[in-house]
Formats: structure tokens, C-alpha cells, sequence
């Protein structure tokens, strides 16, 4: 029964070629169309990526690791946990930006 945890686990989260090839396919099949839209992404990526990369090295390094704070060697869920953290990083500068940097409009009373 344990093998077969083992497999379901690296089939899952590991070994899994959906996640490893085509995660980046979306964005850039969403926005390619003119070259404005492709920089600001390429601005957004790399904004987001210096942020999110010393988050993802404190996790791998403290939690995640067999010398961690744990004690437990959860490695097989860096991938996940990296994912997560960028999507969630992302909702937050989502959320920032356009909280912040809409201009007020004015209303016609």
C-alpha cells in the first residue's frame, strides 16, 4: 500500500509533465497579441519573481528541508509550495495596484 502512495505522490507532485512543461503557456498566450502588453508582463514577471524568490528560498531553506525547523524532509512539495506562493504574491500586487493606482473618478451628483 505504501508503494502505491509513493507513485500516486511522484506521479502528483513530482514527475508531473503538465506542471513542469506548459505552466507558463497561459500568460503567454493571454497577452502576446501586441508588444505593450508583452513588456508589461515581462515587467510584472520580474517584479514579482525578485519578491517572491527570497520568500521561496526562506521556505525551502527552514521549512522544507530535512535540517528545517520540522525536522521532516518535505522537499517533494517545493514545486507546489513555489507555485503558491507566486500565485498568491501575485494577487497581492494585483490587489495593491489597483487599489492604489486607479485615479478617482469624479461623480456627477
Amino acid at each position: 500500500m505504501g508503494e502505491f502512495i509513493n507513485v500516486f505522490v511522484r506521479a502528483a507532485f513530482i514527475e508531473n509533465m503538465v506542471l513542469a512543461y506548459f505552466l507558463g503557456m497561459c500568460s503567454y498566450l493571454a497577452v502576446s497579441k501586441s508588444v505593450q502588453t508583452a513588456f508589461g508582463l515581462g515587467l510584472a514577471v520580474i517584479f514579482v519573481l525578485g519578491i517572491t524568490m527570497p520568500i521561496n528560498w526562506l521556505i525551502q531553506t527552514y521549512l522544507l528541508s530535512e535540517t528545517g525547523l520540522l525536522g521532516i524532509d518535505l522537499t517533494f512539495l517545493r514545486f507546489i509550495l513555489f507555485i503558491a506562493v507566486i500565485a498568491s504574491m501575485v494577487q497581492l500586487v494585483e490587489t495593491v495596484s489597483y487599489t492604489h493606482l486607479t485615479l478617482p473618478t469624479k461623480r456627477i451628483v
